[in-house]
């Protein structure tokens, strides 16, 4: 009895030996992993440390989720622990605006660059509003894209409640919107409706250099439509981008130019736009704007480079009207499709709930689970795709061909969703 009993204890211990065993042997890899990042945040509006500011770290793997937290201390330095060799992201909360830097698998430092907020800064403008409009099943489909500039000097975040505003038509049925900070990600970010129909803002923090918002609606349509849109701030050019087969129609005081550069769509631009100017044009038939193909194939044949490659200041917007087109800036990444298939991913991959909207609007959100080891691989592949192409580590081809095959795989795990 006593000989099996201790045979009994015998199994037992080794049971629990063998148990904890496969568990250190399973936690050695991750323990293996671990890295200490640090770095400095440094107040760039006055050139000295950050000291205080909340800095988090953000993993790709565990659905945007925060991994960890700190505080950057006096000299503005902090030391986080990344528990995995996975994709993150360090964000840096200074004065309630956040501030990002990617953190690739061998990355052992990450430095920070924040700014003073203000809800109102000098020096802030539009650079572009480019209105693009076709028609589809249910009416007039609209995606319009604002390119804003802050020039601010000494440089200052713009943040608020009312951050960046914008006018759509009363009838607007807004579908999907995004926003991406100067060398970001997008991240979805819905415009706020004010008290006025048709009045929003973007609760996203306008930092120094060229901020994205974009916004797609549908319209009400039975062939023509009358537009009168309205800048919130002075504005360089405002684009409107439609098929050949429809027709435009200018009005009110602002004047339109054509633009024909481009054989597969048409565009008409207005100059030097300011809030207090009355704008105004309809379109009316219908058409579709040319899909991706057609845009690389463009691109390949000698157009402009996207945006994201182009750092000059300005960005080259300021050609005379009898130039090349003066929107070949921005031509490729709004007909290739590029700024959809950005807020796409956004609005899946970094989707959170609409509430939390405004409060986190700055922040990535938690995604939506859509088949989890598929999903982390393709949120890891998507922003190292966006990082080595703004790193300029990919050529135009690689990128397009890679965005591609990443476009493809989301929309089969979309589909079985």
């Amino acid at each position: 009895m006593e000989a099996e009993t201790e045979s009994t204890n015998m199994t037992k211990l080794s049971t629990k030996f063998i148990s904890r065993l496969i568990a250190l042997t399973l936690l050695a890899p991750l323990s293996a992993w671990a890295v200490t990042v640090t770095g400095t945040v440094t107040n760039k509006t006055t050139n000295k440390p950050a000291a205080g500011d909340d800095v988090v770290l953000i993993a790709f793997a565990q659905g945007m989720q925060e991994a960890a937290r700190t505080k950057t201390d006096a000299r503005g330095h902090y030391s986080i622990e990344v528990p995995d060799n996975g994709m993150h992201l360090i964000r840096v909360d200074h004065q309630k605006a956040a501030y990002f830097q990617p953190l690739r698998p061998e990355m052992t430092t990450a430095d920070v660059d924040v700014y003073d907020v203000l809800p109102k800064v000098e020096g802030v403008t539009t650079e572009a509003d480019v209105i693009r409009i076709e028609t589809d099943q249910q009416g007039l489909h609209v995606v319009e894209n604002y390119f804003v500039k802050n020039d601010s000097d000494p440089p200052k975040t713009q943040f608020g409640p009312r951050a960046y505003e914008i006018y759509l038509p009363p009838d607007a049925r807004i579908e999907g919107s995004a926003a991406m900070g100067p060398g970001g990600m997008p991240v979805s970010s819905s415009p706020v409706p004010t008290e006025e129909k048709g009045y929003y803002t973007f609760v996203f923090p306008v930092r120094p250099g060229e901020t994205r918002f974009q916004v797609s609606y549908h319209l009400p349509y039975s062939g023509s439509f009358s537009f009168t849109p309205k800048v919130s701030l002075p504005t360089q050019n405002v684009a409107v981008m439609l098929p050949k087969s429809m027709k435009f129609s200018a009005g009110g005081t602002v004047s339109f130019q054509p633009i024909n550069e481009d054989v597969t769509a048409q565009t008409f631009l207005a100059r030097n736009v300011s809030p207090s100017q009355a704008m105004a044009f309809t379109v009316s038939g219908t058409g579709s704007m040319p899909r991706d193909s057609q845009a690389q194939g463009d691109q390949q044949q000698g157009e402009q480079p996207s945006a994201a490659n182009d750092t000059r200041p300005g960005g080259g917007l300021g050609t005379p009207i009898d130039t090349p087109d003066p929107l070949n800036k921005y031509k490729w990444w709004i007909l290739s499709g590029l700024a959809l298939v950005l807020a796409i991913a956004a609005a899946f991959l970094l989707r959170g709930k609409p509430e939390a909207a405004v409060a986190t609007s700055s922040s990535p959100a938690p995604a939506m689970p859509v088949q989890g080891d598929l999903l982390a691989t393709l949120k890891e592949e998507l922003f190292a795709l966006e990082t080595e192409r703004l790193e300029g580590k990919l050529t135009e081809y690689e990128y397009t061909e890679q965005k591609s095959a990443l476009e493809t795989v989301l929309r089969r795990a979309l589909s079985r969703q």
